[in-house]
């Protein structure tokens, strides 16, 4: 049997995932300004929600802080946060939704590789058939080529592709960064460890405001503003300080070896929220490819159970 806590671990990796997909759908809403504008505006809004919340018990828990803490904090935040989603929103403008959902589609792969090296994992022979899967379904999603990415040239949207795949390695190493770190300090809530990022992470965005909106001044109208602002602290609140929340809360329940295939939730929300925004159905391959992801998820969540007790014959 799976234990409650596994179950509780998918379900939070799922709600993560859902709140993640709205971040492939951010670049669209807000095409008139960079993702460097967009990823510095998310990150700051997410610094101040993450110092109000953390406010009353700031000086409890930075005393239980020491310098590796703090210096693990800011390499995370700074490749997980503020470089990976600049490289994200640049592959999602000039690639378009569903090729950078596709590439960032390969994170369970690389995550559960890694997980498999760790004393006690899965052994990866139990998890090839979730990861051949997971694996065809993406290659599924990435032989079609929707519109959106046709009317793009072909030097365009090699780099968007090149942009993807450096948000992809630099996710792989926050992931698992991050699950190690959360075992490490387990006197710190999920919530707060979160919260803790999240403070960091605005300071770094602070540094950007000025090489972001400065040094790339434009005309917008104060209904693109509108928009820009609310969409960046739309998907602070909820990507950054409710989505991260469960990741964690889900790191904390799951090996690296499952945690890693959570992450396709967010693929499958991604590519849900991008047919949304471009008003069209998914193709047959695409059909296909959701179907694909979703069995490698339950394979995988079956791979993760215990093994039956051996059954010894009585000896006379």
């Amino acid at each position: 049997m799976i234990t409650r806590n596994t179950w509780l671990g998918i379900g939070c990796g799922a709600a993560a995932g859902a709140l993640w997909g709205l971040v492939f759908v951010a670049p669209e809403a807000t095409r008139d300004f960079t993702p460097f504008q967009l990823a510095t505006a998310r990150y700051t809004s997410y610094g101040l929600i993450s110092i109000m919340l953390i406010a009353p018990r700031w000086r409890a828990i930075v005393a239980t802080l020491g310098f590796a803490e703090w210096r693990a904090l800011t390499w995370m935040s700074f490749v997980g946060n503020i470089v990976y989603f600049f490289l994200l929103g640049t592959g999602v403008h000039l690639g378009g939704v569903a090729m950078t959902s596709v590439v960032i589609g390969f994170l369970p792969v690389s995550v559960t590789l890694i997980g498999s090296r760790d004393q006690g994992a899965v052994p990866l022979r139990k998890l090839a058939p979730s990861l051949v899967l997971g694996t065809i379904g993406i290659i599924c999603i990435s032989i079609e080529a929707p519109p959106s990415v046709i009317e793009r040239d072909e030097t365009t949207r090699l780099i968007g592709v090149a942009a993807a795949l450096g948000a992809l390695v630099c996710w792989t190493a926050f992931a698992v960064a991050n699950t190690r770190w959360l075992a490490r300090v387990k006197h710190i809530s999920s919530h707060d460890w979160n919260l803790l990022g999240g403070v960091v992470t605005g300071s770094l965005a602070l540094v950007c405001i000025t090489p972001a909106f400065l040094l790339a001044p434009a005309t917008h109208a104060s209904d693109d503003w509108m928009r820009f602002l609310a969409t960046a602290a739309g998907i602070a609140l909820a990507a950054s300080i409710i989505g991260n929340m469960f990741w964690n809360m889900a790191s904390r329940y799951l090996p690296l070896t499952l945690i890693g295939q959570m992450i396709l939730f967010e693929t499958l929300f991604a590519l849900l929220y991008g047919f949304m925004w471009e008003q069209r159905l998914p193709t047959p391959l695409e059909v296909a490819a959701i179907l694909l992801l979703i069995t490698s998820v339950i394979l995988c969540v079956s791979a993760h159970r215990p093994d039956p007790p051996a059954v010894h014959p009585e000896t006379a």
